[in-house]
C-alpha cells in the first residue's frame, strides 16, 4: 500500500513521493504493461510482461510482428541461448481462433552477440494459408498442449497511417538513472528538432525522473516499455563479454533497439536510435524534417543514415549568461547549456555512429549501424550534422584550449529555455 504525501523537490516543484519498502515493487504498479486484448480461444494468457521466458529457460519472447514486406512471415523477437535453443515452433491460432497450426520456426540470431552467451533472435515462421491468425505462441517441442502456452498478439497486422515523421527510441534506462535536468532538455529538444514521440525501455530511474516520465506519458510525447530484464537473465553493465558469469550485454540494448524499430515500423516515417544524452544537431539545416528532406533527395537508395558522435565533455564548464534560468538550479542534473566543447578526433580510432533510418529499410539493427537492410546506409558528413554527445570526458588529459568550440546548441537557447520553463511550470501545477 502506497503512503502518498506531497513534498518540495526540484526546490518548489511540487511532487508526490510514494514510500513503500521496495522500490521494484513500486514501478511496476505505475508502469503496467499494455495488455493487447483478450487471450484466443485456442491459446493461453497474454504475457504479463515486455519479456517472456518460456518453460526451457533458455527463450525469451518480446514481441511477435506481421513483416508486411515478407508476404506470410511472422517474426518474433526473442532472446535466445545462442548454444542450446535449436529448435522452435510457433502455434497459429487461425481465422476462428478456435484451430491450432503449429509450425517449425527459423531461428537467426544477431551476429552482434558480443560474446554473451545470449543474444537477439528474429523468430521466423511462415504463416499457415488461409490464416489470418491474431496470436501466435511459440514453444521447443511441435506437440505441445497449447492451453499451456502464452499467446502473443500479432502486431502491425494492418499497417495505417503514420502518426509521426519521427520517433526517438532509447535503449534501457537503467542504474537508477537521475539525471533529470538533461533528460527534459533532451526531450524538449528533440521536439524542437521535429520528433513527435519518444520510446524509453526502462529499467530502473530516480523517484524524480520517474515523476517526470509520468509526466511526459500523459503529456502523449513519451511511451514507457517496461524492462525488467534482469529478472531472468544476468546482465552486464559492459557491451562485450567479460567472462564473468553475465548473460547478456548493456541490459539488452540491442533487443530493446530492434523491438523500437518494429513497434514503430508503420507508425513512424523515421526511427532515431540513439541514447538519452544524445541529441542529433544539425548544422545546415533547422529541423531534423527539413534536414532529412535534403539528404533523402540526395540520396533516393539510402534508408539508413549515420551521425558521427562527438563527445562533450561534462568536466568543462561555459556560462553562456543566460537569462530566466534560474530554476534550473534547482533541477538535479546536467544543463546541455553550459558544454560547448567538443574533444577532436581520437587517433587511430573509428567515430561511432547514431542514425536515423527508415524502419521499413531495416530488418536487423545494431547499435552503431545496421546489420541486415533492404536499402543502402550513407554516413552523414560532419558538416551537415553530428551526434552531440555530452557525457563525461573520453580523453580527460585534454586542456580546455585542445577542445574544439562548438556553440551549435546555443543557436537554439531561446527556444529550448522557452519550453523547459513552460514543461517546469506546467509539471508543478499538474496534479498528482
Amino acid at each position: 500500500m502506497c503512503h502518498v504525501r506531497k513534498s518540495h523537490l526540484f526546490g518548489g516543484i511540487c511532487l508526490i513521493t510514494c514510500f513503500i519498502l521496495s522500490f521494484n515493487f513500486y514501478w511496476p504498479r505505475r508502469y503496467q504493461l499494455t495488455r493487447l486484448g483478450s487471450p484466443p480461444i485456442c491459446g493461453g494468457q497474454v504475457p504479463n510482461d515486455t519479456i517472456t521466458p518460456l518453460n526451457d529457460q533458455r527463450t525469451f519472447i518480446i514481441s511477435a510482428y506481421k513483416d508486411n514486406r515478407e508476404g506470410n512471415i511472422i517474426r518474433i523477437l526473442g532472446i535466445v541461448h545462442h548454444k542450446e535453443v535449436k529448435e522452435l515452433y510457433c502455434y497459429f491460432c487461425c481465422n476462428s481462433n478456435t484451430n491450432v497450426y503449429p509450425t517449425r520456426a527459423g531461428i537467426d540470431i544477431h551476429q552482434d552477440r558480443f560474446g554473451f552467451p545470449y543474444g537477439l533472435a528474429d523468430i521466423i515462421c511462415t504463416e499457415p494459408p488461409d490464416c489470418r491468425a491474431e496470436f501466435v505462441s511459440v514453444h521447443w517441442s511441435p506437440s505441445e498442449v497449447v492451453h499451456n502456452l502464452t499467446s502473443f498478439r500479432i502486431r502491425n497486422r494492418d499497417p495505417g497511417q503514420f502518426t509521426a515523421n519521427f520517433t526517438v527510441c532509447f535503449s534501457a534506462m537503467y542504474r537508477n538513472y537521475s539525471n533529470v535536468l538533461q533528460f527534459i532538455q533532451t526531450i524538449e529538444m528533440y521536439n524542437i528538432l521535429g520528433a513527435q514521440k519518444v520510446m524509453v525501455y526502462l529499467n530502473n530511474c530516480s523517484r524524480q525522473m520517474e515523476e517526470v516520465l509520468r509526466y511526459y506519458t500523459e503529456e502523449g510525447t513519451v511511451e514507457v516499455i517496461p524492462w525488467h530484464i534482469q529478472q531472468y537473465l544476468k546482465v552486464s553493465h559492459n557491451w562485450q563479454y567479460p567472462n564473468d558469469g553475465t548473460e547478456i550485454g548493456y541490459y539488452g540494448q540491442l533487443s530493446a533497439l530492434n523491438d523500437c524499430i518494429y513497434r514503430n515500423m508503420y507508425s513512424s516515417k523515421f526511427v532515431v536510435l540513439n541514447d538519452q544524452d544524445e541529441i542529433i544537431l544539425p548544422f545546415k539545416h533547422r529541423t531534423w524534417d527539413t534536414m532529412m528532406e535534403s539528404l533523402q533527395r540526395e540520396n533516393p537508395n539510402v534508408g539508413i543514415f549515420l551521425f558521427e558522435n562527438h563527445v562533450f565533455p561534462q568536466t568543462v564548464v561555459s556560462d553562456g549568461n543566460f537569462t530566466n534560468t534560474s530554476t534550473w538550479n534547482r533541477v538535479p542534473g546536467s544543463n546541455l547549456l553550459q558544454y560547448i566543447h567538443r574533444e577532436p578526433d581520437r587517433p587511430n580510432y573509428f567515430n561511432i555512429r547514431k542514425m536515423i533510418v527508415d524502419p521499413r529499410a531495416v530488418i536487423q539493427t545494431s547499435v552503431h549501424s545496421t546489420l541486415k537492410q533492404y536499402k543502402n546506409s550513407k554516413y552523414v558528413p560532419l558538416e551537415t550534422a553530428l551526434v552531440h554527445h555530452c557525457r563525461g570526458p573520453l580523453q580527460p588529459q585534454l586542456p580546455r584550449e585542445a577542445l574544439i568550440e562548438d556553440k551549435t546548441i546555443w543557436s537554439y537557447n531561446g527556444s529550448l529555455i522557452l519550453k523547459v520553463n513552460q514543461m517546469l511550470k506546467q509539471f508543478s501545477e499538474k496534479p498528482r
